[in-house]
């Protein structure tokens, strides 16, 4: 296990009715806010009429910024910090699920910076400084209620790309209220819960050894969604399923699984050149390619990785072969996600084919230095067979 530094300094209100704790952690940095939201679907649940209650409770001025799209655009920021700058506000309050928490982020950095704010997310060391943000969260997925990162996408370029500093794009407070996810549709729910998932694989497939600890939270997170995933698509108001998913997607990306132990991820990469090129919603993509991928780095080195996932989180026999428990735990990963979360299976089933592959393959392994060094080694040619296969 290597050193590392962690920095989780976001005060976490979970629960029903906790939005009432929110007005008070706010006025502790700025009584002038953005309001920062998605479709106005917290518009018909009733979410944003708790909010701008409790906004008012406490003589907090806000404007407000709607609209913010499923892959957050960086037309948004830039009008967020238009808003920011021309009404002197002091923080921003993202309600909603990662995009609009995304988006909000990286507004906050771009208030505090005088060029172009793509900047920001083109290097992400860019980001010195950044006005408070707080979140208000709808939806289980991203984890970015609790932790700095965000990803941004710039259509004309075909670029989706991640950003964040610790310390600085980290929300100061987020409210966590497990009834706010009711109305998340069938589909979002599952697609939340791939997404989530994705992220615990990505930690949990390492190369680097010693980190046992690390791994056993990461298969308590996958047992954790592979339970509640379906409960909660079948049964959008029960809570349990619901406050289990909700704590679980902040805990798989707020460094509890990485630090230590984690390297680059894999699959991340690879999809956000399909949500860049064909905006594809961010968990459906994962979780096509996810089982392609396991498929493909599966080899005598990677082996007993999957060994482990198919006997710890699926209680496969171990007795059995190991290669034969590593491709059963494959083959039951794509069967959740296609017969338990009803993901589609292919690229092609959400209209994808393979014209672009080679561009996207070209631009995945560029991000990360020309190839991506995860788990195993993954060259442009190999993420194109990733996405062949994935067809």
């Amino acid at each position: 296990m290597y050193n590392f530094n962690m920095h989780l300094d976001t005060n976490i209100h979970f629960g029903k009715g906790q939005i009432k704790k929110l007005g008070k952690d706010i006025i502790k940095y700025t009584d002038r806010l953005l309001l920062v939201y998605g479709g106005g679907s917290i518009k018909k649940n009733g979410i944003y009429d708790s909010v701008v209650a409790e906004l008012k409770d406490n003589n907090i001025y806000f404007e407000e910024l709607s609209g913010v799209d499923p892959n957050p655009r960086i037309e948004s920021v830039v009008e967020g910090i238009k808003l920011c700058k021309e009404n002197q506000l002091g923080g921003i309050l993202a309600v909603g699920g990662g995009s609009s928490i995304d988006c909000s982020k990286v507004i906050a950095a771009g208030v505090k910076y005088d060029g172009d704010p793509w900047d920001l997310v083109l290097d992400r060391k860019k980001i010195v400084d950044a006005i408070p943000i707080f979140t208000v969260l709808t939806l289980s997925a991203t984890g970015s209620e609790m932790n700095a990162n965000a990803v941004i996408s710039n259509m004309t370029t075909n670029q989706k790309l991640g950003t964040g500093m610790p310390g600085i794009t980290l929300p100061k407070a987020s409210v966590l209220d497990p009834e706010y996810t009711y109305t998340v549709p069938a589909k979002h729910t599952a697609a939340g819960t791939a997404d989530i998932i994705s992220h615990t694989f990505e930690n949990y497939f390492t190369n680097v050894k010693g980190g046992y600890l690390q791994a056993r939270f990461a298969e308590a997170i996958l047992k954790t969604c592979f339970h509640y995933g379906p409960i909660a698509c079948k049964e959008p108001d029960n809570y349990e399923a619901r406050a289990n998913l909700m704590w679980a997607s902040s805990w798989a990306i707020n460094g509890l699984l990485s630090g230590g132990s984690a390297n680059n991820w894999s699959v991340h990469p690879m999809e956000h050149e399909l949500s860049a090129y064909y905006d594809v919603t961010h968990g459906v993509g994962l979780a096509i390619l996810t089982p392609h991928w396991m498929r493909y780095v599966l080899n005598d080195d990677t082996l007993d990785n999957f060994v482990d996932y198919g006997i710890n989180v699926w209680g496969l026999d171990p007795s059995l072969d190991k290669y034969e428990i590593a491709n059963k735990a494959i083959d039951l990963t794509q069967d959740f996600f296609c017969k338990d979360l009803n993901i589609p299976a292919s690229l092609t089933e959400v209209g994808i084919n393979d014209e672009n592959f080679e561009v996207m393959a070209k631009h995945a392994a560029n991000v990360k230095g020309g190839s991506i060094q995860g788990f195993v080694n993954l060259e442009a040619e190999d993420i194109v067979k990733i996405y062949q296969a994935a067809l």
